[in-house]
């Protein structure tokens, strides 16, 4: 009884607004683990180790993680320097960049996918030209990459953004007044103190690159990557067939997520 009294005495008289965000948070996150859990329960250790020796899903999968990682990367090299400029420059149009930029995460995937063939397609602005060379995007790794870099860089944009405008610009004034020139006040000052922002934006920007569906299947349906092929399993044999490969994935990307999370964590405190 007393033990009782002493809580609701506690939540009456201390916390009940962050006693009743705690149940709030409890559901948000119950919402979004119980379907998780509940398709991984319905999978064995043998049908998952089954799913992992089919050559196809290992194929997919490496095909996946490969693409998000040349996503990444893409998105870093045009991805930093646009954060840096919308943290440190005024200039006409900043907002309209900034919409711009944060354009992907509010349109529909199937849009973007659609949107990415009219210019790499065969006949597109920049997929004719290239297909003369022997570039195509259309049912190639190349098109899987700019689908995955369309949908995902925003995270490294605003994320770098955040990151330099965190970072104190006299700073950099102290090291140009010391000699440096902008190029190594950038390199040796502001670069290595936004690192742990950009970073975590690299890591956000490669999930959201490997989990990419939509906007792929409409450019680069073939070769298969993991979602596509989730997909076409579906389709053809049901939920039964599709189920394990989505284990497969959803296993195989905690893994890697929560070891670049602690990687970066590491690196940001050490």
């Amino acid at each position: 009884m007393k033990s009782g009294g002493a809580a609701g005495a506690w939540f009456r008289t201390r916390e009940p607004v962050m006693a009743v965000f705690t149940l709030l948070g409890t559901v948000a996150i119950l919402f979004v683990a119980l379907p998780v859990v509940a398709m991984v329960m319905k999978e064995t250790p043998q049908s998952i180790w089954e799913t992992l020796k089919d050559g196809s899903v290992r194929r997919a999968i490496y095909l996946s993680a490969s693409t998000a990682l040349w996503a990444t990367l893409a998105s870093l090299l045009v991805g930093v320097p646009l954060g840096y400029l919308l943290a440190r420059k005024r200039f006409w149009g900043k907002e309209l960049i900034q919409s711009v930029a944060d354009l992907p995460v509010v349109i529909p995937h199937t849009v973007a996918g659609i949107a990415l063939l009219t210019i790499f397609g065969a006949k597109g602005m920049i997929g004719a030209p290239l297909s003369e060379w022997g570039v195509r995007f259309v049912d190639a790794q190349g098109g899987i990459v700019v689908a995955m870099v369309f949908v995902s860089m925003s995270f490294v944009i605003n994320s770098a953004r955040n990151g330099f405008e965190a970072v104190d610009p006299r700073l950099e004034k102290i090291a140009r007044s010391l000699g440096s020139s902008r190029a190594g006040a950038f390199f040796r000052v502001s670069l290595p103190l936004a690192a742990p922002s950009i970073a975590s934006g690299a890591v956000m920007c490669w999930a959201r690159a490997i989990s990419e569906f939509g906007a792929v299947i409409v450019i680069a349906y073939f070769p298969m990557i993991a979602p596509t092929l989730i997909y076409d399993r579906f389709l053809s044999f049901g939920l039964d067939a599709s189920r394990p490969i989505a284990v497969v994935l959803v296993l195989i990307c905690i893994l890697l997520f929560a070891s670049l999370r602690l990687i970066t964590r590491r690196r940001s405190k050490a």
